[in-house]
Order: structure tokens, then C-alpha cells, then sequence
């Protein structure tokens, strides 16, 4: 895919090159992970069809599942009515999104009115039997 593509200009890219992208699971509607995509990520998503993020920890992209196996298909992509931010409609491999292990990154929940956060959600697998070096984040 062409980098100058005018799909990619249509798009508001912030001051870092950067777009902000929630993942939803396609069947479901659930939101499973929110995430960074430059140019060349989105580029290689379409491409692909699989979801290929920027890490701005590691300062470089990251195909989600490159390690863990839980790579996200996509089913559609979809920018806001500002065009600054993507929502991806994708089919979740393995079940798992986060790399805590969890189905959701969005696994903690505010607890009633003492302000607590409680996880919400179970952990489906251990960390440590999913990754061989370190998490993704």
C-alpha cells in the first residue's frame, strides 16, 4: 500500500505522527484494547489484514500476537466523524487482547462510590505461559 495514499492523508494525525485505535471484537461489540497506529502501521493493517500497531515503549511497530499468537483479523476499519481516531473491528485469535492475560485490557472496573478499582474480568491465561521474553504493552 502506498504510504502518500490520500486514505492515509484524510486522516489527522497527531503532533507525534500518531493516531489513537480501539479494538472491538467483531461478533460481541466488546472493546478489547486501545491502541497507537502511525502511517506505516495502518498501512501494513490494511495490507495485511492484520492489526499492526506503534509501540511508543519500544518505538517501533508491533504486529499484535507477533509473540503471543493472539493476532487481531480485521473485519473493518472505521475513523471518526473528526477522522482522529479508528475504531478496528476485528476477530480476536486466541481470545485474549491484553497482554495481562485477560480477554479485555479493559478488565478493571471503578468500585461504587469509595473509589476503588477491582478486577472485573478473570485472567483466562497466565502472562508467563503466553509470552517468552517480555509482555506486550
Amino acid at each position: 500500500m502506498n504510504e502518500g495514499a490520500g486514505w492515509l492523508d484524510a486522516l489527522c494525525w497527531n503532533a507525534d505522527g500518531l493516531i489513537p485505535v480501539i479494538a472491538q471484537e467483531a461478533s460481541s461489540g466488546k472493546v478489547l484494547m486501545f491502541a497507537w497506529m502511525n502511517r506505516e502501521a495502518l498501512a501494513r493493517t490494511v495490507a495485511t489484514g492484520e492489526a499492526v500497531y506503534w509501540s511508543r515503549s519500544r518505538k517501533r511497530l508491533w504486529r499484535k500476537g507477533e509473540e503471543s499468537g493472539n493476532i487481531q483479523k480485521i473485519r473493518a476499519i472505521h475513523a471518526d466523524c473528526d477522522s482522529d481516531a479508528l475504531l478496528l473491528s476485528i476477530e480476536q485469535a486466541g481470545g485474549i487482547a491484553c497482554h495481562t492475560g485477560h480477554q479485555s485490557c479493559f478488565f478493571r472496573r471503578l468500585s461504587g462510590k469509595d473509589g476503588k478499582w477491582e478486577d472485573a474480568e478473570p485472567v483466562l491465561k497466565d502472562p508467563k505461559d503466553i509470552y517468552k521474553g517480555n509482555p506486550e504493552s
